[in-house]
């Protein structure tokens, strides 16, 4: 079994027309974000009109991109360079404007891309479809409503669940061609390929359906109907979690109650989407052990259910200029230097040799554990981004990391 990773060039999959979104998922921590940024301003800057969606609590994607902050509407992001570059598109041909200035394969009339960026805010998000699915005397009641304001705020699964709200929401808008979302860190980042599974359980579940049966059967009848097992129940819950709260269940779930249905569904189709050919997951790594242990995890989870992945984008990877210099050899050249002359000079060249021998080390480290990775998951393209001397915060520093994906 081949240990050589299969290369990924990142840049055909942002110039491929057909590719309408990509999500970066993986641990925290490897620069996930950052990946995801650079992502969006190389196809921008390639001709794509892209929208980057983050639902990582940091804020360093508005901070890369020169904005002072995100919220829950996508913003333009300025300073993205166009001036007409074509790319070769999936079929061979190139990106040429049609006669009078008209896009060709595609493109766009001043064949120029832009970009936009947005933070997810999962409570505004929730509000907004309660907004555009209720009227306004029931979406009021609901928006005051207690639990309702407890459940979109810190309900477990909430957020994923509203990350694919959001995303369906730009995806029918249809105003971008490239949707990069970059999820949470750690496992989680998966969530959201479960959360409207669960979120739906638990809005259909039938503790909800037996609080609110009351409400629906109305009156005397709704208790001779449930009088001692719906007594005996309630009792119990009311104990647990008191009078008021169940009350407040109550009124939510019966002026949700026409919307569950639409949840489900816009979840379902957002779900599908995710696993369409014009869909797209990239795995963000770092080239250490937990990190690249928690990639295989995603892997084997995205190819398990079946969607579409692009490969892993190993992140951060050591490099030297003098990589013919091995580590032994650079420390054995340290040791004759040291008992030759003990000048400033010399202290310099034997602590720049020993500098070299500690980076080849970790060099080569990092090539073992790319093996293991491959070895492991042969069929999966793997991009891999140098580690950069400073922090990536700003415009330039993701065309850097940009360069990378033009080749491995």
């Amino acid at each position: 079994m081949s240990t050589t990773p299969v290369p990924l060039v990142v840049d055909q999959l942002i110039d491929d027309r057909r590719t309408r979104i990509i999500v970066c998922c993986g641990s925290g921590g490897v620069g996930k974000t950052t990946i995801a940024a650079a992502v969006g301003l190389r196809a921008a800057e390639r001709g794509r009109h892209v929208v980057v969606l983050t639902v990582d609590p940091a804020r360093r994607l508005a901070q890369s991109m020169g904005l002072t902050s995100l919220d829950n509407t996508p913003r333009p992001v300025t300073g993205i360079r166009t001036g007409g570059s074509r790319h070769p598109q999936p079929d061979g041909s190139r990106n040429e404007p049609g006669p009078a200035g008209e896009a060709g394969h595609g493109g766009h009339a001043d064949d120029g891309g832009s970009m936009h960026a947005m933070m997810l805010d999962m409570k505004r998000t929730f509000d907004e479809i309660v907004e555009s699915h209720a009227d306004p005397d029931r979406s009021a009641q609901i928006l005051a409503n207690p639990f309702y304001q407890s459940l979109s705020s810190s309900f477990a699964g909430t957020q994923e669940y509203m990350a694919m709200e959001k995303l369906g929401q730009l995806r029918r808008a249809d105003e971008w061609d490239l949707i990069v979302v970059d999820t949470p860190p750690s496992r989680s980042a998966l969530d959201f390929l479960d959360a409207p599974q669960r979120l739906g359980r638990f809005l259909d579940g039938r503790l909800l359906r037996l609080l609110v049966a009351p409400a629906k059967l109305g009156g005397r009848t709704g208790l001779r109907v449930l009088n001692a097992g719906f007594g005996m129940v309630t009792g119990v819950v009311t104990k647990i979690i008191g009078g008021q709260l169940l009350r407040d269940v109550q009124t939510f779930v019966s002026a949700m109650d026409t919307m569950f249905g639409g949840f489900r569904e816009r979840a379902e189709y957002t779900y599908r989407l995710l696993r369409a050919p014009g869909t797209a997951f990239l795995v963000i790594a770092s080239p250490e052990h937990d990190a690249l242990r928690e990639a295989s995890y995603f892997v084997e989870r995205l190819e398990r259910d079946g969607m579409p992945l692009a490969g892993l984008i190993l992140n951060r990877v050591h490099r030297s200029p003098a990589a013919r210099l091995s580590s032994a050899r650079s420390l054995a050249a340290a040791e004759t230097l040291q008992g030759l002359d003990d000048s400033e000079s010399s202290a310099l060249g034997i602590n720049a040799l020993r500098l070299h021998a500690e980076r080849m080390r970790l060099a080569e480290s990092e090539r073992r554990l790319a093996r293991r990775f491959a070895a492991a998951h042969p069929f999966v393209p793997v991009a891999q981004i140098p580690a950069q001397p400073d922090d990536v915060h700003d415009m330039n520093g993701l065309r850097v990391i940009g360069a990378a994906f033009a080749s491995d």
